[in-house]
């Protein structure tokens, strides 16, 4: 009897096994960059973000301005000057010069942290939405297509999401 109560679980163990892992997976796919490019929300983030870059480029011509300025006034004058002034107007020179740069790379640093914090509520909302998608669809898994992103394959099987989260977005594109 033992023997049979065993048998009969490990045929309800297999049975429930072999269901599961002949489960269909259902596969979609989703072009990330096409429908960021179509939100609205993109266009007036890039514009903030162009806004930003515009601000920090001018800023730095404005300070190259003043160093070639400098720069200028030393190669014509420095061999007038005394060894004293010389050696001050180099010292500017190149304190200018790492000034420069240092801004250079704040500024590259700054607009990355910024085109991030425009991004995230938008990256956000598309992704929420692919989520949705995918749970209303019953996909198992939902890949990225997007140029860039690395598919070795793409099965014919594989839906085609991008039209759905566009609707859901109420893009009309």
């Amino acid at each position: 009897m033992k023997r049979f109560i065993s048998g009969l679980i490990a045929l309800f163990f297999i049975a429930g096994f072999t269901a599961k892992a002949q489960a269909v997976l259902k596969l979609g796919h989703v072009n990330k960059q096409e429908i960021l490019a179509l939100m609205p929300e993109t266009d007036s983030a890039q514009k903030k973000l162009d806004k930003v870059a515009k601000d920090l480029q001018d800023q730095m011509e404005k300070m190259q301005v003043e160093f070639n300025k400098k720069y200028e006034d030393y190669t014509a004058n420095a061999a007038n000057w005394s060894d004293l002034i010389r050696n001050t107007k180099e010292t500017e020179l190149q304190e200018m010069n790492q000034r420069i740069q240092n801004f250079q790379n704040v500024a590259q640093q700054d607009i990355q942290q910024q085109q991030a914090k425009l991004f995230k509520p938008i990256l956000d909302k598309l992704n929420t939405a692919i989520s949705d998608v995918a749970k209303e669809g019953k996909f198992t898994y939902i890949f990225d297509v997007s140029q860039g992103s690395f598919v070795v394959f793409q099965s014919a099987d594989s839906q085609d999401i991008t039209p759905l989260v566009k609707k859901k977005l109420g893009i009309a594109k």
